[in-house]
């Protein structure tokens, strides 16, 4: 454990420079019974670690050591609800693109953080713009690891949209279809039938697929299939997910309003169904749920 003036790196930190680092973000929740819970942690640091194995880079720790460190932190802290911050990334020593001597560090910290959109959107929703920038090709970098330098592309995309007045960019991918948020996953309704883009270009969000499981144990039809951004602008409801955003309604893309302008019947059901898996209400779920 370091304090926080302390938890510093050297400037010729090799991560720093050129961008290759791993990470996760993952929430605690407060249960019913009182205890704390990381929801989906076991998913998340094995994304971690298969994110280092996508970029060749090897972590020096097994996943349940991962998990019990990250579940320390928080006891330490003294945190009944927060976010987790794991990364590892190539420490200080040789420099350029090609050196593979450094050493690999990995850090977790922990705050609280609460809506990530901003305590209004998961209530009345959010607007979206699409972005001039698209989602990188899957040759040009592996959208299936959770890589530090690959955000830059949802940063700029999210500085677009929020310097115009938006509250989140809607990425398209290199063919024009609709890939995902700057750091959410997306979903459209109509007509009763939920469908998301397949993890041909986006990053297979562990949201995502608890959300999906969810939906298809209420019954509620879910296809993962290309769709253009015209799609969206006809559904009946739209909703993003992200460990962060969690549930996060969206009432306007592009300035067109979606359905009534308010979350729809699905998204509110699902938003119920998601508070109640966090919280250990919901028996079907508690394997999701590390114990801290």
């Amino acid at each position: 454990m370091v304090p926080y003036d302390e938890a510093n790196v050297h400037v010729l930190t090799h991560s720093l420079h050129y961008g290759l680092a791993v990470f996760e973000g993952m929430r605690v929740y407060r249960c019913v019974d009182g205890r704390s819970a990381i929801f989906r942690g076991r998913e998340h640091i094995r994304r971690l670690i298969e994110s280092g194995l996508i970029l060749e880079m090897k972590i020096p720790y097994a996943q349940e050591e991962l998990l019990k460190a990250a579940a320390e932190v928080v006891r330490v802290n003294r945190l009944a609800e927060c976010y987790i911050r794991p990364i590892a990334f190539y420490g200080e020593g040789e420099m350029g693109l090609s050196a593979r001597g450094n050493k690999v560090r990995v850090a977790i910290a922990a705050w609280p953080w609460g809506a990530y959109l901003g305590e209004d959107s998961v209530k009345l929703g959010v607007r979206l713009k699409t972005s001039s920038f698209v989602r990188f090709h899957p040759n040009s970098l592996m959208p299936h690891a959770k890589a530090s330098g690959q955000y830059i592309n949802s940063i700029l995309a999210g500085y677009e949209a929020r310097r115009n007045g938006y509250d989140e960019a809607l990425l398209l991918d290199v063919q024009g279809y609709v890939a995902e948020g700057s750091g959410e996953n997306i979903f459209i309704v109509r007509d009763g039938k939920v469908r998301t883009p397949p993890v041909n270009s986006i990053l297979p969000g562990i949201t995502r697929d608890a959300v999906m499981r969810m939906l298809h144990g209420a019954g509620i039809e879910v296809r993962e299939e290309l769709f253009p951004r015209d799609a969206v602008y006809i559904s009946d409801e739209v909703f993003m997910t992200g460990t962060a955003a969690e549930v996060t309604p969206v009432r306007e893309v592009d300035d067109r309003q979606i359905g009534s302008g308010r979350p729809g019947p699905i998204t509110v059901k699902l938003q119920e169904m998601f508070q109640a898996a966090l919280k250990g209400q919901d028996a079907r779920y508690q394997e999701w749920l590390y114990y801290v």
